[in-house]
């Protein structure tokens, strides 16, 4: 079975850019650079008096000392003043006539200078889109209600907001990320006032619908912190980082009306959504906290009610657990159902990721790679074979199994390479080299869910993975009609491809 898994879409609109400040990272609601005679931004030039500067002396010195690191920062805090709209807008036009380069790759901090056995061995680590996370998740103080607390109105929190799962950004590249006040109207002024088993104790579903979801991302630590700060937990002493959120801000029953003039307060400051996500124009920093905030905000939307016994389930654990109460005060009179869950660890209180297999498949004499493409991509577009692992199936197995149920072709040996979360809504894509058996190469469409498969040789998906094609609507004045076209760098389709030209096999590069 395939997944929607990396397939190609259209390219979003331009977003009305946020930035107006060289260094372009975190800070404070009121956020800029000192005033300059004129401030250069994506190529056109603005009069300072178009915006309104104001920014504590430490954080302006910081900026400038690490400008080289933030000039690559992928959040933004800039609420912008409504004078700058019009400047912003000016901005968005000509940032959208602009050529963009794909977001850069991620590159986790524990993997750089690595000189290790295993690196020395197997190579580089390959980290993909939507991974490398520089979010320490702290699973263990989800459920600490003090720690919590200090740091969801925290002065240094940051808060990622989605509308239907879409972002608010500050343009094409980079997440808005607001402070405690911009959403405080939305939350309360202490969204984790109870502990989970005082959550539980007092559980009343109607109440429970009046304010929107918020859920724990992590902190961002040392030197990565725009504003650390310290916060207390109840067992693990002090924690000094500066706090990530996510917030689903969907208008939604009782809080429908503050939801909208939330999005209205937001889009006046310059902020837009980005509709068009898959496009995968975010910054890899923040396409990793995207992914996990779409993730864990999408498995609360779609399990309101007990797989158990079918009554409203509650949200714990900062968002990563959802528990059946024993009882619902908004229904006193209701008798209390006997349900499973609450008899032991159960897998349907927990967010779940889907484990899919996506192999780039090599033919037995090493020179050709095999691709397929369905009805619904665009003209000459082709991929690597991918499909949903089963119950009791390994990896290898799978790509075996869906090798040749989608391209009658027989794989032997195996190799995993990497892997990539993919939170549509949350699959985890187990990539893989494999290799044809000698003889069995004749491709056969056996379950039809492919339009076609075909075998291509290493020169041809060369010269594809040199044209860099992002969407479909990328421009094609410069390529051959029936040229070969390939999924973007921030699809692990793409990295499997290039490992194999680059010599993943034989150590002898074909580019």
């Amino acid at each position: 079975m395939r997944p929607l898994g990396p397939a190609p879409a259209q390219l979003a609109p331009a977003c009305r850019p946020a930035e107006a400040a060289e260094a372009g990272q975190c800070g404070s609601v009121s956020w800029g650079i000192e005033a300059r005679d004129k401030l250069k931004l994506g190529g056109a030039k603005v009069e300072d008096s178009k915006f309104e500067i104001e920014i504590q002396k430490k954080q302006a010195e910081k900026k400038r000392s690490r400008l080289g690191h933030a000039a690559s920062k992928s959040l933004i805090l800039l609420p912008l003043s409504s004078a700058s709209k019009n400047a912003a807008l000016a901005i968005a036009r000509s940032m959208s006539s602009q050529s963009s380069s794909p977001p850069l790759m991620p590159e986790p901090s524990v993997l750089r200078n690595d000189s290790s056995l295993l690196t020395r061995r197997f190579g580089k680590e390959v980290v993909n889109y939507y991974a490398g996370t520089r979010l320490n998740r702290y699973s263990f103080l989800r459920t600490d209600a003090l720690f919590l607390r200090r740091a969801a109105a925290s002065p240094a929190a940051r808060y990622v907001v989605l509308r239907d799962l879409n972002p608010l950004v500050a343009d094409r590249r980079r997440l808005a990320c607001l402070g405690f006040a911009d959403v405080r109207p939305l939350i309360g002024p202490d969204p984790f006032r109870l502990t989970d088993d005082e959550a539980a104790e007092q559980f009343d579903s109607v109440a429970a619908a009046q304010t929107p979801l918020v859920l724990f991302l992590g902190t961002v630590e040392g030197d990565d912190a725009d504003q650390a700060v310290d916060l207390d937990t109840a067992q693990n002493g002090l924690v000094h980082a500066q706090p990530y959120f996510a917030l689903d801000a969907t208008p939604r029953g009782p809080y429908a009306k503050a939801a909208d003039d939330f999005w209205s307060n937001q889009e006046a400051k310059g902020l837009v959504l980005q509709a068009n996500v898959r496009n995968m124009t975010l910054n890899a920093e923040a396409a990793s906290m995207y992914a996990q905030a779409r993730s864990m905000i999408d498995w609360n939307v779609r399990n309101p009610f007990c797989a158990g016994c079918g009554s409203p389930t509650l949200s714990v654990a900062a968002g990563y657990k959802r528990i059946c109460p024993p009882a619902d005060r908004a229904y006193p009179d209701r008798p209390a159902l006997d349900c499973p869950t609450r008899l032991g660890v159960s897998n349907v209180c927990f967010p779940r990721s889907d484990p899919t297999m996506i192999a780039a498949v090599v033919s037995a004499d090493g020179q050709r790679i095999l691709l397929g493409r369905q009805s619904r991509y665009p003209p000459h577009w082709y991929s690597t074979l991918a499909g949903f692992l089963e119950p009791g199936e390994s990896v290898e197995e799978a790509v075996r199994r869906e090798v040749w149920e989608e391209a009658g072709v027989k794989v032997g040996r195996v190799v995993i390479h990497s892997s990539q979360p993919w939170p549509y809504p949350a699959t985890l894509m187990l990539g893989a080299i494999a290799q044809a058996l000698p003889g069995h190469e004749h491709v056969v469409l056996n379950d039809k869910e492919l339009e076609l498969a075909k075998w291509f040789s290493l020169d041809e998906v060369s010269a594809a993975l040199r044209r860099s094609l992002p969407t479909k609507n990328a421009p094609t004045e410069d390529i051959e009609h029936d040229a070969l076209r390939l999924p973007p760098p921030q699809a692990i389709a793409n990295q499997l491809i290039s490992a194999v030209v680059s010599g993943f096999l034989t150590n002898s590069p074909k580019i």
